[in-house]
């Protein structure tokens, strides 16, 4: 099959596909050379077709493309959605909408913490996936007829993927459980990239806040050069150079140019003297204006075996639920819960409270008592206190 190239091609079939309920969607792209992820193929399947499309064609527009994942008749179907997502707010300025994503409802339906897409076209479709084109060159022009397919198989099968995961939901009425992660994709904001806050991703062991000011600033400063440049982050100014930077604030051409892995020539060039200015820029900050290190708060002394009984409740619960633990807590919830009966975390609102954290809340208090039965954990109630009489 070969693949769509022509601007009118695609206004046709995704005329087509907008009368279907819905449409399942993937993307091949590639971002080893680019900030930003380069569309490479584009496949999209409804109940009755399936169809390639080539965003690298000569003068192909994908407009029909982005107003069918604006469609609202149409739901949009991913796997793991988030990574095409992004592409397509980046490129179209619109997250699509709606959207169901097959690895969040597998989680929902006791598939396990983060259930591939082989594994559900294995077990759902009954489908088995060659995976001799997984790491193919998707730039590469022209593409054979094999690497198509395998793009292909991953909207097809996906189509019995969704329908049946659809109505397990249905089944057990939890659909609404989907509600708050989909909310999480379909969320502009989170794909935004701000360069202010580039900094939190680099990891370091120093919480100086001036250290902590250096750093944000520079990593500002490559972060924006690098989405206007399109080019990997890595590519223009490595990690450990801006830690070393952070270490000892080059004030000079002089001094920065003895940076490790950043050349005499970038020093002395434009983007040299960009980086000086970020790093006077942080030093120019009043002690008032310097980042704070999120740290994690200090647990109270002795909390570390309730937090380990939370797991094993954790683990206890999802099981006889069958939903994946990663939806309903996480270490850092159980610890927040451990040390704080209101702690504000998802595990104390909604499905999730009635899932996890009504009983989590037990245990704490000693009205809920865990124990081993015929190899598995048991939950025993137990008697309230007396209360004392005057």
């Amino acid at each position: 099959m070969e693949p769509i190239t022509t601007t009118d091609a695609l206004a046709r079939l995704c005329e087509r596909l907008a009368v279907s309920p819905y449409v399942t969607v993937d993307t091949e792209f590639m971002r080893e050379n680019t900030y930003w992820p380069l569309l490479c193929l584009v496949q999209l399947a409804g109940p009755e077709e399936a169809a390639a499309i080539d965003p690298l064609a000569p003068g192909i527009d994908l407009a029909p493309l982005f107003a069918l994942m604006q469609n609202k008749a149409v739901l949009k179907v991913f796997h793991a959605a988030r990574q095409d997502v992004e592409i397509f707010c980046h490129l179209a300025g619109a997250v699509p909408t709606p959207l169901f994503d097959t690895q969040v409802a597998a989680m929902v339906c006791g598939f396990g913490e983060q259930a591939g897409y082989e594994t559900l076209a294995t077990q759902l479709a009954h489908a088995k996936i060659d995976k001799s084109s997984r790491f193919t060159d998707w730039s590469r022009r022209p593409l054979s007829e094999r690497q198509i397919e395998y793009a292909l198989s991953d909207v097809t099968h996906l189509r019995v993927v969704y329908e049946k995961l659809s109505r397990r939901l249905a089944k057990s009425g939890r659909e609404s459980w989907l509600a708050e992660e989909e909310a999480i994709l379909t969320d502009p904001r989170t794909y935004a990239v701000q360069p202010d806050e580039a900094w939190r991703r680099i990891k370091t062991r120093s919480a100086k806040p001036r250290f902590l000011a250096v750093l944000m600033e520079i990593a500002a400063w490559r972060e924006a050069e690098a989405q206007a440049r399109d080019l990997p982050r890595g590519r223009l100014l490595r990690d450990e150079a801006l830690l070393e930077i952070a270490g000892d604030p080059p004030r000079s051409v002089e001094a920065l140019g003895r940076v490790r892995s950043l050349s005499r020539s970038m020093a002395e060039g434009r983007m040299g003297a960009d980086i000086l200015a970020a790093v006077q820029r942080a030093l120019a900050l009043p002690a008032e204006a310097l980042p704070v290190p999120e740290l994690s708060p200090a647990l109270p002394r002795g909390i570390g075996p309730l937090v380990e009984l939370l797991k094993v409740l954790l683990k206890a619960k999802c099981e006889a639920h069958d939903v994946a633990q990663k939806l309903v807590a996480s270490t850092a919830d159980l610890e927040r819960i451990a040390a704080e009966d209101e702690a504000e975390v998802p595990a104390l609102r909604g499905w999730r409270h009635e899932v996890f954290g009504a009983d989590a809340l037990a245990l704490k208090a000693g009205r809920l008592a865990l124990a081993a039965e015929k190899r598995q954990v048991r939950l025993v109630a137990l008697p309230a206190e007396p209360t004392a009489q005057t």
